[in-house]
């Protein structure tokens, strides 16, 4: 284990004049390797926070770009920065922070091909997704390789924060959540929205969480779930026990490997009720007589939309139902696909037979047939 410089000792010195923490403590944090999974909302407050407290290596995979809706919530970046890759963004910032510590940039999607080579360089990691496919993929990659996993998680004016780790005694993020949500139910933070400081608070909870993990101080959230609740300011701490029939880390495994992890949590509507954008505008550049429905939020709708779209929010579809004709087509969008599945399953029960689900949403379409439509 090296030694500190000069200029370490100076940068660390309230972290040395802790009898608790130390020189051996703050060794401990130079040879350490932390890989963290994004570089948004919570990877900004985690990796600053690591950064400045010297550990060695910190890791950040992201394949996205710094756009205007993030800047609100993500620190790590600035007006400066829109445009350019998150991860070539995060490096400038942490470097500035501080010079002493390497970061190693992954500019790729986190996909189950190659999880694994990429955490098996690490010692612990940041879950700092935002999507339920990546999470179980980084929960399940942690259990395969004995890693500890730092969970986080935002929505609105609440939050939540554990540590996964099977090897070390406690469950895994399957044992809490066996079987992801269905699609539409949990509203992503571009359709229910967040309160800007909440991923500051969380991610300062992951990066304290590693820390302790890492430095051997305390006692890190194993076993134990810890609630944040910001309207009312209160902390709540829930125990969480092992699952003896975990698919991940139970007594009789069944997932030994990464999965299709898109397939598993089921995101879109897998059956003949959907189209794909690129069909969604043949049928506007054919002229076809359909309805092109909306079911985004008002402000959502004022920020992107397709043109020719009515707007009726997912949560006054049942009421205003009367206002869409039954022998139509009634293609429906969201951003994404999840709240326009749940629409279109609302309208097949009440007899719209030819109602169908855009595939992708509206970020799709700004993806294959408009980029000019902005994303949010």
């Amino acid at each position: 284990m090296s030694e500190l410089s000069p200029t370490e000792l100076r940068r660390y010195a309230r972290h040395l004049s802790m009898a608790e923490f130390g020189m051996e403590g703050q060794l401990k944090l130079k040879a350490a390797r932390v890989l963290c999974i994004g570089a948004g909302g919570l990877g900004s407050p985690v990796t600053m926070h690591l950064a400045a407290a010297g550990v060695g290596v910190i890791g950040i995979v992201d394949a996205d770009v710094v756009e205007e809706s993030n800047l609100h919530r993500q620190l790590i970046h600035g007006t400066k920065d829109l445009g350019r890759s998150k991860v070539e963004s995060a490096k400038d910032r942490l470097r500035d922070i501080n010079p002493h510590v390497e970061i190693v940039g992954h500019e790729v999607r986190f996909t189950r091909k190659n999880a694994m080579d990429i955490v098996r360089d690490f010692d612990l990691v940041i879950d700092g997704t935002d999507n339920f496919p990546t999470r179980y993929l980084s929960n399940d990659v942690c259990v395969f390789l004995r890693k500890p996993n730092v969970y986080g998680s935002i929505q609105r004016f609440e939050g939540q924060c554990s540590v996964f780790a099977p090897h070390l005694g406690g469950p895994c993020y399957r044992c809490l959540s066996p079987q992801p949500p269905a699609p539409g139910l949990v509203p992503t933070c571009a359709e229910g929205g967040v309160l800007g400081v909440m991923p500051g608070i969380i991610g300062t909870l992951q990066a304290t969480e590693a820390i302790k993990l890492i430095t051997g101080m305390g006692a890190p959230l194993i076993g134990r779930l810890l609630h944040f609740e910001a309207l009312t300011m209160k902390f709540r701490t829930f125990n969480l026990n092992r699952d003896p029939q975990c698919q991940a880390c139970g007594d009789n495994l069944s997932i030994t490997e990464p999965i299709d992890y898109n397939n598993f949590c089921d995101i879109m509507m897998k059956n003949n009720s959907e189209i794909t954008v690129n069909e969604l505008k043949t049928k506007i550049d054919n002229g076809d007589d359909f309805i092109l429905l909306d079911v985004r939020e008002p402000f959502e709708h004022a920020i992107a939309q397709i043109k020719g779209a009515i707007l009726i929010p997912l949560g006054e579809l049942e009421s205003r139902i009367r206002e869409l004709p039954r022998d139509k087509v009634i293609a429906v969008h969201c951003k994404t696909g999840g709240r326009s599945a749940n629409a279109v399953s609302l309208l097949h029960g009440a007899g719209y037979d030819k109602a169908v689900n855009v595939n992708g949403g509206i970020t799709a379409w700004r993806d294959e047939i408009d980029p000019a439509v902005p994303n949010y």
